[in-house]
C-alpha cells in the first residue's frame, strides 16, 4: 500500500531522505513529508470549548461554597461550620433540630411539614439529656440576652434561667427561644439523628414544668436518617470526600504513579526477561489485597468497618447508610474482578514468552531514544495542572446555588429575640436552590474533563510516535543527536501540524464513550420506574445497544492510536490517516495479531499495577486518625481509593505509552516497510525480525515457555 503522492517512508523519514535534507539537518530524524495544518477546525472547536469551561467553571466558584457538601443550613440560613455566617459558626458544624415535634410531623404522610423547615441550629457537638434534670438548647443569643457566643457555648447552649416569663412561656410551647433536651442523639456526617428512645427523667421533668406534649414515635429517628441517607446528601458527602482527602489524591494519584511507572520502565530497559512474569504475580497479589481492604471496610471480615458516625457513640445503636451499601457493592466487584484475573493469568502463562519479545523490540527502541523515558513527565506536569483547577471547580459547581428561604405552607410561630415576641410570619427554613441549568453544568465540566484527557493522551502518544518511527528509518545507524532530538523535533511537528488531528481523535472516543454513559443512564431509569413490565425484547434490544456501543469504543481507541502513529509519521488528516493505519493492518493481521495482542495484555496488566498499587496505598493513607474522625473524617474511602485508582491509571497510561507506541510504531513501520519492499522489510533491526518471523513464533509457541 502506498502513500498516496508521498512516495515511501523510506524517503521521507530519517537520516537517508535526500542529500540536501541531510545538508539542511544532519541530526536526522525528522519527517519531512507535505507537511501542513490538518483537521484545524476541530482545534479550534478544543479551543472554544476550553473557554466554555473557564466560563462553566468561574459560574461554580461565583455561586458554590464546598462547606455546603459536608454541613447543614440553620434557622437563619447560615452554613454551619462558616466563619461568614452571623453569629461567627466556624467551630459550630453540627446541625440539630430543637424542636422535636416538628422533625415527627415532618415524617408523617398526611403533614405539610418538611424536615428542611424545621427549625435547625448549629453546634460544637449533639447534646444528650440530663441523668438527673432537664437540659435545654436555646437560639444563638441576641436582644434581651445580653450573652456572647462563647459564653452562650460554655453554659452548653443553654440560658433558660435568664428568660423572662413571656420567653418561658414561649418555650414550653416549643416556640422557643430555649427547647427541651428529650431524645438522645448521635453525630452522622454532621447532622444530629435522633434515637428514638426518650430520657425518662428529662420526659418528666419537662411535663411537670407544663411544657406541651411531645411525640414519641420512631419517625423521629426515620425521618433525620432519611434525609443524612438521600441520594443527593450522599453524593454531596462523596464529591466533599474530594475535598477532604486532597493530600492522599497528590500523592496516590500523581507521585505514586509517577515513581512507580518510571521505575517500570527501567525495569523493561534492564530487566525484561522477567518483567512479565513479575507483571503477573504482582497483578495479582494487589487485586487480592485491594479486595480485602474493601472487605474490612465493608465490615465482612475483621473489626474495623466504616461507620457512619462522627466521634463516639453508643455501642448499642447500629446506624447504617448508602455508604455502606457502596462499599458491599464494590466488595462483590472485587471479588469477581479477583477471580476473573487468577483464570486470564494461567490463560496467558504459555504465551508470556511472546510478549518478553515483543518487549525487548520496546527496550532496545528505550535504550536507544533516553528521551522516552523522562519525556511523558511534560504531559504529566499539564495534567496535574489541568486536574487541580478541575477539582476545585468540581467542589464549587457540585454546591453551586442560592441560600433561599423556603415558601411553606406550614402554621407554627417561634419567638423572635431581636423583636422581642414571638413571630408567625416567617419559620419557613433554607434550603439551597439550584439554577436549572446547573446539571447541564456539571455534566459538561465531566465531559470536558474526558476530552482534555483524552486529547493529552493523544499528544503524548503522537510525539513517542513520531520519535520512535524516526529511529526505525534510520536503518539502525544511531546519530547522537537520535537519543533527544527526535523527541523534540516530534513534538515540534506535534504543535505546528498535528493538534487539530489529535483533537478530532479525542473528540470522537469521548462522544461514543458519553453516549454509551447517556444510554446507560437511561437504561437504568426506565428500569427503575417500569421494572415489573420490561418486555424480553426491551430487554435484549438494550442488552444489544450497550454491547454494539461498547464495540465501536473498542474498535475506536484503537484506531485512534494507530491513526496517531500515521499522523506522527505521514502528517496527514486524522481521517487519512486512520485508513492507512486500518489498511496496514488488515493486510499483515496475521503476522502482527499473535504477536502483538498478548504484547497489550502485559502493558494493560501493568498499567493495572500500578492503578491498585496506588488505591492499596490510598487506603493505607485514609487509615489514619486525621480521615476517621473529626473535621477531616471522610463518608467512605470508597471515591478517594477509586479516584487514586483512576488518576493512577491515567500516570500509568501516559508513561507506558512509552512502551506501547514503540511496539505499534515498530510494528506498523515494518508493514510499510515490507510492503514498499515486496516482502523484505530492510530498515527493520534483526531483533525485530526474529519476533515477527511467522516460522520461529510457530516453534516458539509449540515449544510453550
Amino acid at each position: 500500500m502506498a502513500l498516496g503522492g508521498g512516495g515511501p517512508l523510506g524517503a521521507i523519514i530519517g537520516r537517508y531522505s535526500t542529500a540536501a535534507d541531510d545538508e539542511q539537518d544532519p541530526g536526522g530524524g525528522v519527517i519531512r513529508h507535505d507537511r501542513k495544518c490538518r483537521d484545524w477546525p476541530f482545534l479550534l472547536l478544543f479551543a472554544s470549548f476550553w473557554v466554555a469551561m473557564i466560563v462553566n467553571s468561574s459560574f461554580g466558584f461565583n455561586q458554590g461554597n464546598p462547606l455546603r457538601l459536608t454541613y447543614g443550613l440553620d434557622y437563619k440560613g447560615n452554613i454551619c461550620g462558616s466563619r461568614h455566617g452571623d453569629p461567627d459558626l466556624r467551630e459550630l458544624d453540627v446541625r440539630y433540630w430543637v424542636n422535636p415535634n416538628q422533625v415527627y410531623q415532618s415524617g408523617l404522610k398526611s403533614s405539610h411539614v418538611d424536615l428542611p423547615d424545621a427549625k435547625a441550629i448549629c453546634l460544637m457537638e449533639c447534646p444528650l439529656p440530663a441523668e438527673d434534670g432537664l437540659n435545654f438548647v436555646c437560639d444563638y443569643p441576641e436582644g434581651d440576652i445580653r450573652l456572647s457566643v462563647d459564653d452562650w457555648i460554655d453554659r452548653d447552649y443553654d440560658y433558660f434561667e435568664f428568660l423572662t416569663p413571656d420567653m418561658r412561656n414561649s418555650s414550653l410551647q416549643l416556640q422557643g427561644p430555649c427547647y427541651p433536651v428529650i431524645f438522645p442523639s448521635v453525630n452522622v456526617y454532621w447532622s444530629c439523628q435522633f434515637i428514638a428512645r426518650a430520657s425518662n427523667v428529662s420526659l418528666k421533668h419537662w411535663q411537670q414544668m407544663g411544657g406541651v406534649r411531645i411525640d414519641e414515635n420512631m419517625l423521629i429517628d426515620e425521618t433525620i436518617h432519611n434525609t443524612i441517607n438521600s441520594k443527593s446528601t450522599v453524593m454531596k458527602r462523596y464529591v466533599a470526600d474530594i475535598k477532604k482527602s486532597w493530600p492522599v489524591l497528590i500523592v496516590c494519584g500523581g507521585f505514586l504513579p509517577l515513581f512507580l511507572s518510571v521505575i517500570w520502565l527501567l525495569m523493561i530497559r534492564y530487566f525484561v526477561a522477567g518483567m512479565p512474569w513479575i507483571t503477573v504475580v504482582v497483578f495479582n497479589a494487589l487485586v487480592i489485597s485491594v479486595t480485602m481492604f474493601f472487605y474490612i471496610k465493608a465490615g465482612w471480615i475483621g473489626h474495623d468497618p466504616l461507620t457512619v458516625v462522627i466521634g463516639e457513640s453508643d455501642p448499642y445503636v447500629n446506624i447504617g447508610g448508602r455508604e455502606i451499601n457502596h462499599l458491599h457493592a464494590v466488595s462483590v466487584l472485587m471479588t469477581v474482578i479477583m477471580i476473573l484475573a487468577f483464570l486470564t493469568s494461567i490463560a496467558i502463562a504459555r504465551r508470556i514468552m511472546i510478549a518478553t519479545s515483543v518487549l525487548k523490540v520496546a527496550a532496545k527502541v528505550i535504550g536507544e531514544v533516553q528521551a522516552l523515558i523522562a519525556f511523558p513527565a511534560v504531559p504529566f506536569l499539564i495534567l496535574a495542572i489541568f486536574y487541580m483547577f478541575w477539582f476545585s471547580a468540581t467542589l464549587h459547581l457540585f454546591s453551586a446555588g442560592q441560600v433561599i428561604q423556603n415558601d411553606c405552607n406550614t402554621d407554627c410561630c417561634m419567638y423572635d429575640l431581636k423583636l422581642g415576641r414571638v413571630n408567625c410570619d416567617s419559620c419557613c427554613g433554607f434550603s439551597v436552590h439550584h439554577t436549572p441549568h446547573i446539571g447541564i453544568a456539571i455534566l459538561f465540566h465531566l465531559f470536558g474533563c474526558y476530552w482534555a484527557t483524552q486529547f493529552f493522551i493523544g499528544c503524548s502518544s503522537t510525539v513517542i510516535a513520531g520519535s520512535v518511527a524516526s529511529y526505525y528509518w534510520a536503518r539502525g545507524e544511531i546519530s547522537h543527536d537520535i537519543p533527544f532530538h527526535t523527541v523534540v523535533s516530534s513534538l515540534k511537528r506535534l504543535l505546528r501540524y498535528g493538534l487539530g488531528s489529535v483533537a478530532l481523535g479525542s473528540l470522537i472516543v469521548s462522544i461514543v464513550e458519553w453516549v454509551r454513559f447517556i444510554l446507560e443512564t437511561l437504561r437504568r431509569r426506565l428500569k427503575f420506574i417500569d421494572s415489573a413490565h420490561e418486555s424480553r425484547f426491551g430487554k435484549t434490544v438494550s442488552s444489544s445497544s450497550q454491547c454494539c456501543l461498547g464495540c465501536i469504543d473498542w474498535t475506536l481507541k484503537s484506531v485512534n492510536r494507530n491513526a496517531y502513529i500515521m499522523i506522527a509519521i505521514t502528517g496527514k488528516g486524522f481521517c487519512k490517516a486512520s485508513e492507512l493505519a486500518t489498511g496496514l493492518i488488515m493486510n499483515n493481521i496475521l503476522r502482527i495479531g499473535k504477536v502483538n495482542v498478548i504484547g497489550d495484555v502485559i502493558l494493560f496488566l501493568g498499567k493495572l499495577c500500578v492503578s491498585l498499587m496506588c488505591a492499596l496505598f490510598a487506603f493505607l493513607m485514609l487509615d489514619k486518625h486525621k480521615y476517621r474522625a473529626g473535621h477531616n473524617k471522610i463518608s467512605s474511602p470508597l471515591v478517594p481509593v477509586l479516584l487514586s485508582w483512576a488518576l493512577g491509571y491515567i500516570v500509568a497510561k501516559l508513561f507506558f505509552a512509552v512502551v506501547e507506541m514503540s511496539i505499534d510504531t515498530i510494528i506498523l513501520s515494518f508493514c510499510q516497510d515490507a510492503e514498499e519492499h515486496q516482502g523484505n522489510a530492510r530498515y527493520a533491526p534483526p531483533l525485530l525480525m526474529e519476533t515477527l518471523d511467522e516460522e520461529s513464533e510457530l516453534q516458539r509457541l509449540t515449544r510453550g515457555p
